[in-house]
C-alpha cells in the first residue's frame, strides 16, 4: 500500500457553532491511506453525533482493512468506488440497526461525504448535503451535488440559487444514512493535479458563508492550510453560526501515481 502522507497535506477544524449546545458533526482524515470522511448527524439529543461517529469511524477502519496488502496498481477508479460503496453500505446498516434497536437512537441519521485519493485520482462518495469543493488555480468549484429538496427545486427551475440562500428549507435532505435499510451512495472519480485544494464541509459552512467568500479565504490563506480551515469555521460562526460547522482541507502536494509507488518499491529492493 502506498503511503500518501508525503503527497497530501491535511488540515481540519470543527465547532459546535453559536446556537447548538453540542456538535453532531464527525470528521476523520487519514493522510496515510488518502482518506477523508465528514458526516453531519441529525435526530434526537446526542443521537446525531452517534450516527455521524459510527459512519466516519466504520469507514476509516474498513478502508484500512481493505487496503492492507494491496499494491498501488491494484486500485483503479472502479475498484475505489466499489470500496466506498461497500463500506458506506456497512455504515448505513450499522446506523439503521442501532436506530431500530435502541429507543434513545430512534430517528437518528447522518449525511456523509467520503474522499479517497489514489493513483492521481480522487473518488468521492456522498449522501445528503455535506459537500466537497475543489479549488484549482484559485477557481473554486462545487464537485458534489446536494441530495436535498432545495437542490431539486433549483434543478426544476422552481427557484434560483440566490433564492435558495434565503430559503427556510435548507436542512431538508432527500437522502441520509440510517433512515432506511438501504440508501444509494453517489460516487464519482476525478483526476487530480498537484496544487489542487479540496474542501469537505458540513452545511454549517456553506449555509453561513458564500462560495465567493470561501474561495477568497482559500485563495488568500492557501499557504497556511490549518489557518485557512480555522478561518472558514470562524467566518461561519461570525455570520451567525446557526449550525455545527466542520471542514477538512486537503492539498495535493505532488503526483502520486500507482506506477511511481511500484517503481519506488522496486528501487528499494535493489538498494
Amino acid at each position: 500500500m502506498i503511503n500518501l502522507s508525503s503527497f497530501l497535506e491535511v488540515a481540519t477544524a470543527t465547532h459546535q457553532g453559536m446556537v447548538r449546545s453540542h456538535n453532531e458533526d464527525s470528521i476523520v482524515a487519514d493522510a496515510e491511506i488518502g482518506l477523508a470522511v465528514l458526516a453531519d448527524g441529525m435526530g434526537g439529543y446526542n443521537a446525531g453525533e452517534v450516527a455521524s461517529g459510527i459512519a466516519v469511524e466504520l469507514i476509516r477502519v474498513e478502508m484500512r482493512k481493505s487496503l492492507e496488502g494491496k499494491n498501488p496498481g491494484d486500485l483503479n477508479g472502479l475498484h475505489a468506488e466499489k470500496l466506498i460503496k461497500d463500506h458506506a453500505k456497512q455504515a448505513n446498516a450499522a446506523i439503521f440497526h442501532a436506530a431500530q434497536s435502541q429507543p434513545q437512537y430512534s430517528g437518528m441519521g447522518t449525511t456523509l461525504v467520503v474522499a479517497f485519493w489514489h493513483d492521481n485520482q480522487l473518488s468521492v462518495g456522498h449522501v445528503g448535503d455535506s459537500r466537497l469543493y475543489r479549488m484549482r488555480a484559485s477557481a473554486l468549484e462545487q464537485v458534489t451535488r446536494d441530495h436535498s429538496l432545495l437542490q431539486e427545486q433549483i434543478d426544476s427551475g422552481m427557484i434560483t440559487k440566490q433564492q435558495a440562500r434565503q430559503s427556510q428549507n435548507k436542512n431538508l435532505v432527500t437522502r441520509a444514512f440510517g433512515i432506511d435499510a438501504e440508501v444509494e451512495t453517489e460516487v464519482h472519480t476525478y483526476p487530480v493535479q498537484p496544487g489542487d485544494i479540496f474542501l469537505l464541509c458540513s452545511d454549517g459552512l456553506n449555509d453561513m458563508v458564500t462560495d465567493e467568500d470561501i474561495q477568497s479565504t482559500l485563495a488568500s490563506l492557501q499557504a497556511n492550510l490549518p489557518l485557512a480551515a480555522q478561518q472558514l469555521v470562524k467566518q461561519a460562526c461570525d455570520n451567525g453560526g446557526r449550525d455545527n460547522v466542520s471542514v477538512i482541507l486537503v492539498r495535493v502536494l505532488k503526483e502520486f501515481s500507482a506506477r511511481a509507488g511500484t517503481l519506488g518499491k522496486l528501487k528499494s529492493w535493489f538498494k
